[in-house]
């Protein structure tokens, strides 16, 4: 591929990426305008929740001893 080429499809990627991000955005306007959310402390409680059980499982420290 020429160099030209590479450019053409790395700004189609942008492109892409760039369009889903708008919609990202769109539909997260839209969840908010409807009131479809959830509060902060609600949330990062859950993701806290979530990431501590994940860490607990890689760390074999915290396993059951035979």
């Amino acid at each position: 591929m020429t160099r030209r080429a590479d450019s053409g499809e790395a700004l189609e990627n942008l492109s892409t990426k760039l369009a889903a991000l708008d919609a990202a955005i769109a539909r997260g306007f839209d969840d908010a305008e409807t009131g479809r959310v959830k509060p902060s402390s609600e949330v990062f409680d859950r993701l806290e929740a979530r990431l501590a059980s994940k860490a607990d499982r890689r760390d074999p420290s915290k396993s059951p001893k035979d």
